[in-house]
């Protein structure tokens, strides 16, 4: 027998990614293409469906923005997308080559006011990866919109619509819009597509707008005007891994004053030549400290390829990313909303705790891993009376109140960059912000691939039956505790924590350790070691099978 083909409806839920849309977008060994410019098409045309549904305005009256990453299919993607569009009859501003935050601000902006926006981006994932993010003044879409959208999508696929223009075509025009926004120019009309489209087709200078947004709340913060170039005296060297976010040197660093010599990557290069761009990636966090030690700079800045993440290299080359940006950000939150609750993931360290609540006098809460569970959760609690500024994932996504929750790699640096200037008027150091954090002596980060087709049901009984393993041993379980099993060790051998839960995406289960104590991780895992031996659907760490 043959193998079963695919439904439409199939095809386009695969793509389903959380709260974003992602594939395949160039073939790649056992990674056969699956997201195309037509699937784009069809998924630009079921977000104008959505919007007309969730505003109430005709399709004729939505003004929707598109910009991309640097990807090498990002002009492919974002032609697919537009088409569907303009198909339909909204109206498409081409913002060019972006950065997801800016494509939020796009929204909420008064110049621009978009009904909607959508990303075609992947963020740091591998080259041939691709993918579309959507927008509207109120954050990006849940899991239950993209859900819908695909739905809406498949069913425009089905019913094959007319064709207004061939997707060759609506690549070669972005690809001149795109040369006319590097130009300097904006708001101009292509007047040939919206004459055979339904909707009309516009370009935006948006990384402009948004640079002297982010610009403005520099010299708000710092007190002082562009004219008197605020981060003059500052050497910031910034590192954006041939992503979207280049401009941020040069069109937000350098017109305030600040000194970018020594700054990597800023060429936009779909390939990722040099590093990925991950703040996360230990190649990338080494790039951007070598970066600033050989420039001498006083902070280092590195995005990840659509800008929604960072991380910064203090002057000695100490990299800040994780537990430590989060403290960073925490620090500078305090100094305004004392006492206020920071949402973060469930795998940030006692430590951090221990910073947060005794050095602060903040509240921590760990929710679960996934950074639209994180910022949801923080705006819940505002929402219900609660003091919550901040919520942040030690992936590097952050987002603050005062911003609209938006996780925006840019918006957490300007902070940073704007305490520093402030705090150098005082002859005081950034550094001293988080001198008091303290680190874990190890850490570890396993995963245990999951055999099974069931991997959620199956992963669920391995949850449960550890749990029930740890309160047998007399293990202290972690209460209250958003996600898996976490567990609690305050003994002679090991102080520290482990974490077991499901992956958000994957057949796994990742398993967090961290111990204050050198060789405590080891313990722990002898002490576990019993539990897995049973889980022949199970694939097991090299860590537990020796």
């Amino acid at each position: 027998m043959g193998l079963k083909k695919e439904t439409t409806r199939e095809q386009y839920k695969k793509l389903q990614n959380g709260s974003d849309v992602r594939g395949f977008a160039l073939s790649a060994p056992d990674e056969p293409q699956n997201l195309f410019p037509d699937i784009a098409r069809n998924i630009g045309a079921a977000f104008v469906f959505w919007l007309v549904e969730r505003t109430g305005k005709p399709a004729e009256k939505l003004r929707i923005g598109i910009g991309h990453d640097s990807r090498l299919t990002a002009y492919a993607l974002t032609a697919g997308a537009a088409a569907g569009v303009l198909e339909e009859g909204s109206s498409v501003c081409f913002c060019g080559l972006a950065t997801t935050p800016s494509m939020f601000q796009s929204t909420v902006e008064e110049e621009s006011s978009f009904d909607g926006a959508i990303m075609i981006t992947a963020s740091h994932l591998p080259y041939n990866r691709n993918g579309l993010k959507f927008f509207t003044k109120d954050g990006g879409l849940s899991k239950n919109s993209i859900e819908e959208i695909l739905e809406l999508a498949s069913v425009r696929a089905e019913a094959a619509g007319p064709v207004l223009i061939s997707l060759e075509e609506m690549e070669m025009a972005v690809r001149e819009m795109e040369a006319s926004l590097k130009n300097g120019q904006g708001f101009e009309k292509n007047q040939e597509i919206s004459r055979r489209m339904s909707g009309d087709l516009y370009t935006y200078r948006l990384v402009d707008a948004y640079s002297s947004h982010m610009k403005q709340i520099i010299c708000r913060e710092v007190g002082v005007e562009e004219k008197d170039q605020p981060l003059k005296g500052l050497h910031i060297v910034v590192d954006a891994g041939n992503g979207a976010s280049g401009f941020f040197a040069t069109k937000i660093l350098k017109p305030l004053g600040a000194d970018i010599e020594g700054s990597v990557f800023l060429e936009p290069d779909g390939r990722f030549p040099n590093h990925v761009p991950n703040p996360e990636n230990p190649d990338a966090m080494a790039a951007i400290s070598k970066a600033v030690l050989k420039a001498k700079a006083d902070l280092g800045v590195i995005f990840d390829c659509d800008g929604d993440r960072a991380a910064v290299v203090f002057s000695d080359g100490r990299e800040v990313n994780r537990n430590a940006l989060i403290a960073l950000i925490s620090a500078i939150v305090k100094k305004d909303h004392p006492g206020s609750i920071i949402v973060t993931d469930s795998v940030t360290s006692d430590e951090l705790t221990v910073f947060l609540e005794k050095d602060l006098g903040l509240k921590h809460f760990r929710y679960r891993r996934g950074y639209k569970n994180v910022i949801d959760r923080a705006a819940g609690l505002g929402a219900d009376g609660e003091d919550c500024q901040l919520a942040m994932e030690t992936s590097g996504h952050g987002a603050l109140k005062e911003n609209y929750f938006s996780d925006d790699g840019a918006y957490l640096c300007v902070k940073i960059i704007s305490e520093m200037a402030r705090l150098q008027k005082e002859g005081r150091r950034i550094e001293d912000l988080i001198a008091g954090l303290g680190e874990p002596a190890e850490a570890m980060e396993l995963r245990f691939r999951i055999l099974e087709d069931d991997f959620r049901g199956y992963g669920q009984r391995v949850l449960d039956d550890f749990a029930a393993f740890a309160k047998k041993e007399g293990w202290k379980l972690v209460e209250p505790n958003y996600e898996g099993v976490r567990l609690a060790f305050d003994d002679a051998e090991v102080k520290g924590w482990l974490l077991l839960r499901s992956s958000l995406h994957d057949p796994a289960l990742p398993m967090n350790l961290e111990s204050a104590r050198k060789g405590g991780i080891d313990v722990l895992l002898g002490r576990i070691r019993p539990f897995f031996k049973d889980y022949e659907r199970l694939g097991l760490p090299e860590q537990l099978t020796t």
